[in-house]
């Protein structure tokens, strides 16, 4: 049987994992409304949240690996001068994508690329949960 913290937390994970996706859309509203009905989940949530966005942080990076590499345009030359550490910024809008992306297109280490990410997007869902308090 589902129960509704169990079906709260899979919503959260589908919520977070495409928000972390090139598809519009943000996983926050969803991981404070979890919070607010069921605060008991907060660490279940963090950890779920931060799986599934980087999970789906992980498949726009394999996209971008998936391009044939010609030449690498200028604009990406701050993240390939920064290397997977830029991915702790793959949480923030607008940027965030286009930097798993670019991570990927530049043929960054994957395992690097994982660990960065999932530090950054974990510490904004920690934040959040923080602030909840």
């Amino acid at each position: 049987m589902i129960t509704i913290e169990l079906a709260a937390l899979g919503g959260l994970a589908v919520a977070a994992f495409l928000a972390a996706t090139l598809l519009p859309g943000g996983s926050e509203a969803v991981f404070v409304g979890v919070l607010a009905l069921h605060p008991e989940l907060g660490l279940a949530a963090l950890i779920v949240a931060t799986v599934a966005n980087t999970a789906g942080g992980m498949s726009t990076y394999l996209l971008g690996r998936l391009l044939p590499r010609k030449e690498v345009p200028a604009r990406l030359a701050t993240v390939q001068r920064w290397g997977s550490l830029s991915l702790l910024l793959s949480w923030a809008p607008l940027i965030g994508d286009a930097l798993c992306a670019a991570a990927g297109v530049l043929r960054l280490n994957w395992l690097a690329c994982l660990l960065w990410m999932a530090i950054g997007k974990g510490l904004r869902y920690a934040a959040i949960l923080w602030l909840m308090g």
